[in-house]
């Protein structure tokens, strides 16, 4: 499934966001930076103590990265030049600021892309798994946020939602087929 937003293509795939050609990914990671279960182990497992290594210095200079916020690193081993890591929220009941928090990862992710002149990225489904986000829910705050920031800016010619599930990857292509 693909769209262009704003001279911008945006696609939905299903597989494995590690094996993707872009010039970045993005790793739902967790607030200390040292790699986890999911996506975060995938991608550092993957990619090579060069990423670890480089998320030990961020950690150390500023004491990791809060929620919403994104911190950039080598692609180490991956086929993508740069990882962008951001922490998504858990999902608690709503009303912890969660749908602000996940648009904020979003949004941070693309500035850090603008800012290293990345023109094509790719996303996995954000907070969706051991962080209990509500799936739909999620995927509307992504693809929203995205488009928002794509009507205003032009660096970024490429962005892929991989989806890891079948679940994720209906939903995504579904909501997409609206724009």
């Amino acid at each position: 499934m693909q769209v262009d937003i704003n001279k911008t293509q945006v696609k939905v795939i299903k597989g494995d966001i590690t094996k993707h050609k872009v010039d970045a990914i993005v790793n739902a990671a967790n607030s200390s930076l040292l790699g986890g279960g999911g996506v975060d182990g995938a991608i550092h497992r993957v990619g090579g103590k060069e990423i670890l290594e480089e998320c030990i210095k961020i950690r150390n200079k500023q004491g990791g990265c809060k929620t919403g916020e994104a911190v950039i690193t080598t692609g180490g081993n991956l086929d993508a030049k740069y990882v962008i890591h951001t922490v998504g929220p858990i999902w608690q009941d709503g009303n912890a600021g969660e749908v602000k928090l996940l648009e904020m990862c979003y949004e941070n992710s693309l500035k850090l892309a603008v800012d290293n002149n990345i023109k094509s990225i790719a996303f996995p489904n954000i907070s969706t798994g051991v962080y209990r986000f509500p799936k739909t829910l999620a995927s509307e705050i992504a693809i929203k946020s995205v488009k928002g920031f794509l009507l205003e800016d032009e660096v970024i010619q490429k962005v892929i939602f991989v989806c890891f599930d079948d679940e994720n990857y209906k939903i995504y292509s579904d909501l997409l087929k609206m724009f």
